[in-house]
């Protein structure tokens, strides 16, 4: 399986940031996310906050290694042209390490904040401006002279020059809406994050069967990615303690209602295998600042019980 981390871009520094991706890239980990937030997401929304694109961009400049992006991007923040382009961008930065992570959005207040106009009569109509988005983003990236009258969108002679570094520059959806985003996903997406507990993600994998079957695609076309708090330590109790503190740090109490993954490294291989043998192949651990050097430090020791492990 492969790890990334999901950094937390609220109530903490760049230094921070920056050394605690650069120690996952030493720590052998796969990728680094952040968010695409205006406003903190968990605890007072008036903590600091940085933007993502431009955070991942910096990143792309000090490491070498790991995959790079969004979970996800807010789709109504930007004109789909322009999510091309910084994508595209931040693909040379780093080499082709780049990967287009987009979702419908959700934070009614920052669109309130920041007057965005694209927030819509609701949440299905957002779901429908995310796949007609989708479905441009991988037009453009795939180099296609892009013209285009659609319900949301309108592009005359569009162009995405110059081309990313990756032959395929990989486009991930997240959410699991049943009818709406899951139906993108099997269309058009190259990857798909989730999270849940097993009995929820196995009956958001029937659904998004389905919709492969109907869209003719075959499901292992799509990488499937879950993500997770975690926290490691020898006893569980005292990763429980680590991981509050964090989170009262950013002025709550946990990340909400997921599955919250804490203790050594064999228990928490333990909660995570039920998701492989489901067909996930990337664990994103999701981290609040200030980031927690000993769960990056021994994620390692995770992915060696996993790779030993026998599937069920």
């Amino acid at each position: 399986m492969r790890f990334g981390v999901q950094l937390w871009p609220q109530h903490t520094s760049w230094a921070e940031f920056r050394d605690a991706a650069l120690a996952a890239e030493a720590g052998g980990w796969d990728s680094v996310w952040t968010w695409d937030h205006l406003f903190a997401i968990f605890g007072p929304w008036e903590q600091p906050i940085f933007e993502g694109w431009m955070v991942l961009s910096a990143l792309a400049s000090v490491s070498s290694r790991l995959r790079l992006g969004l979970m996800v991007g807010a789709n109504t923040f930007r004109n789909p042209g322009l999510t091309a382009k910084v994508a595209t961008t931040l693909d040379h930065v780093s080499n082709g390490r780049a990967v287009l992570g987009i979702g419908g959005a959700w934070f009614e207040r920052e669109h309130e904040a920041f007057g965005f106009e694209t927030w819509g009569s609701g949440f299905g109509e957002r779901l429908d401006r995310l796949d007609e988005a989708v479905m441009l983003l991988r037009r453009l990236l795939d180099g296609e002279r892009v013209t285009h009258d659609g319900r949301f969108y309108q592009f005359r002679d569009a162009l995405c020059e110059p081309r990313p570094v990756q032959a395929h520059l990989p486009i991930l959806v997240g959410g699991s809406g049943p009818k709406k985003t899951l139906r993108t996903v099997a269309e058009r997406a190259d990857a798909w994050n989730t999270s849940g507990t097993v009995d929820e993600v196995r009956a958001k994998l029937d659904t998004l069967d389905e919709h492969c079957a109907a869209v003719g695609r075959d499901r292992s076309a799509i990488e499937l990615t879950i993500s997770f708090p975690i926290t490691i330590r020898d006893e569980v109790a005292a990763a429980e303690s680590a991981a509050r503190d964090r989170f009262r740090t950013n002025g709550v109490e946990n990340a909400g209602d997921v599955p919250h993954l804490y203790g050594p490294p064999a228990v928490v291989a333990e909660a995570i295998a039920p998701y492989r043998d489901l067909g996930f192949e990337t664990v994103i651990a999701r981290m609040p600042a200030p980031y927690d050097r000993e769960t990056i430090d021994r994620m390692a020791e995770v992915s060696g019980l996993l790779a030993t492990a026998p599937r069920r």
